[in-house]
């Protein structure tokens, strides 16, 4: 998941929200999908009930179960996270080329695994072997769309077939 925007404070009595959005515009988010917010470590979902943008990068939204300026108040400052990739932009992976973080082609992706919170694609090896690498914010280096090549900053033994 990725961070997209922030609570920035609460708007009214009735628990409506004004967020701040990052590399994600406010336009983009996709409103059937929940997004998330850490309480005690744990990723907690909630959906939008209602959506206004406020210019380029801002919107007052309401969110499931915030009822009450307590409860938006309570959500000031928290972050707010969303996946990074929809499904289709997963799809559309298929056939890339997946290289590890000194440049060397690991394989192709052939698929993607939809783990919720973990993101993972099949790679095929050059010998025929698959194998299942995490798909994670963390770990990409970059995505290069017009040579179709991601690299990403793998764990030591991932690719190991054995």
């Amino acid at each position: 998941m990725l961070r997209v925007a922030q609570v920035l404070k609460s708007n009214g009595t009735d628990g409506e929200l004004l967020l701040s959005f990052f590399d994600v515009a406010p336009e983009d988010m996709d409103l059937q999908e929940p997004v998330f917010i850490d309480f005690d470590g744990l990723p907690v979902p909630f959906y939008f009930e209602s959506f206004t943008p406020r210019g380029t990068n801002r919107a007052l939204v309401r969110l499931t179960g915030v009822r009450s300026l307590k409860d938006a108040d309570e959500l000031a400052g928290q972050a707010v996270y969303a996946d990074y990739f929809e499904e289709e932009e997963e799809e559309d992976l298929v056939g890339w080329t997946l290289c590890n973080a000194d440049g060397q082609a690991v394989g192709t992706v052939v698929d993607y695994e939809d783990i919720p919170g973990n993101t993972c694609l099949w790679v095929e090896r050059p010998d025929g072997g698959q194998v299942l690498v995490p798909f994670h914010e963390d770990l990409i280096l970059s995505v290069e769309e017009s040579t179709q090549t991601i690299t990403l900053s793998l764990p030591e033994g991932i690719l190991d077939l054995d």
